[in-house]
C-alpha cells in the first residue's frame, strides 16, 4: 500500500449523490443493482432525503484535497435489546473510487466509522460483504473484523 492519502470525511450532501451512485455501480454486482443515468432517477434523491432525516444513519463521503468525492460509507446505529440493551453499528456501502484504491482511503473511512460507533455507545460494529468479494473480505480482516455470522438475504 502506498502512503495514506490525505482526505476529509464529512456528511454527504445532495450534490454528492451522483458520485456515490457511481461508486456503488462500479463493479459487476453494483452494475446489476444501480441505474446510472443523467439525470439520476429521483429514487436516489428520495432515498438520500430519508437517510439525511434519520438520526440513526450517517452517510459520509471521503473528499480529496481538490474537493472530489472519492469514497463513501453509511453507518447505521441500531439500538437493541440483546447484549444487555446495547446498540450496534452497521457499516454499509463502503466504497472507494477505483482510481483511488490502495491508498488507505477505505481504511480511514472504516476507522472513522468504528470511532463514531464507539462514541455513540455501540458495543460492536458489524458489516456484510458479498461472498464473491474476497479482496474486501481480506481488507476487513486486516482491519480486525472476524468472520462470525452467516448472512442471508431475501430480495423483493
Amino acid at each position: 500500500m502506498r502512503e495514506a492519502a490525505s482526505i476529509t470525511i464529512r456528511r454527504a450532501r445532495r450534490e454528492d449523490v451522483a458520485a456515490i451512485v457511481g461508486m456503488l455501480a462500479d463493479d459487476p454486482l453494483g452494475r446489476a443493482r444501480e441505474r446510472i443515468a443523467d439525470p439520476l432517477p429521483p429514487s436516489y434523491y428520495d432515498a438520500f432525503a430519508r437517510v439525511e432525516r434519520d438520526p440513526n444513519l450517517q452517510l459520509v463521503v471521503a473528499v480529496d484535497g481538490e474537493g472530489a468525492v472519492i469514497g463513501c460509507l453509511q453507518l447505521a446505529v441500531l439500538p437493541g435489546i440483546s447484549s444487555q440493551g446495547s446498540s450496534r453499528g452497521l457499516l454499509e456501502d463502503v466504497r472507494v473510487a477505483t482510481h483511488c484504491r490502495s491508498r488507505g482511503i477505505g481504511e480511514q473511512l472504516v476507522q472513522w466509522a468504528v470511532a463514531e460507533a464507539r462514541a455513540q455507545g455501540c458495543m460492536l460494529v458489524e458489516l456484510l460483504t458479498h461472498h464473491t468479494r474476497v479482496d474486501a473480505q481480506r481488507f476487513y480482516e486486516r482491519l480486525g473484523f472476524a468472520r462470525s455470522h452467516v448472512g442471508m438475504t431475501l430480495r423483493f
